[in-house]
């Protein structure tokens, strides 16, 4: 085995993920798989830009999968209480999904965890 050899922001990075997986094996954590993952947080990075996404730009994320399967995982997202769904009043007819609270507090979660990962790098 050969001896690790990393920067301090490459130190940082990893012991992030170690956290972060770490709140995501907690027992009253959402069981998100990899695209529900990459999903919502493309919905929520819109979300926080204030350019909300609409369900039809969602599973038109052709990086992510199919339409369907997107729509599945939507779906899904909703049913794990992860993002909800909203209507401007001046168009109802276009679906907007948001993040929920619950969504928001797991990553709440992950900065406190990115922020103890960058705070033992630096020191």
């Amino acid at each position: 085995m050969t001896k690790k050899s990393t920067t301090a922001t490459a130190n940082a990075y990893l012991r992030f993920l170690q956290l972060a997986k770490s709140i995501q094996q907690l027992p009253d954590a959402p069981l998100l798989d990899a695209n529900e993952k990459a999903l919502l947080e493309e919905v929520a990075l819109r979300w926080f830009e204030n350019q909300p996404m609409t369900v039809r730009e969602a599973i038109g994320l052709a990086h992510l999968g199919s339409p369907a399967t997107l729509h599945k995982r939507i779906t899904r997202l909703r049913q794990k209480q992860m993002l909800m769904t909203f209507n401007q009043p001046e168009d109802k007819r276009a679906k907007y999904l948001i993040p929920t609270e619950k969504t928001i507090s797991l990553f709440g979660d992950f900065g406190k965890k990115m922020n103890s990962a960058i705070s033992v790098a630096s020191h």
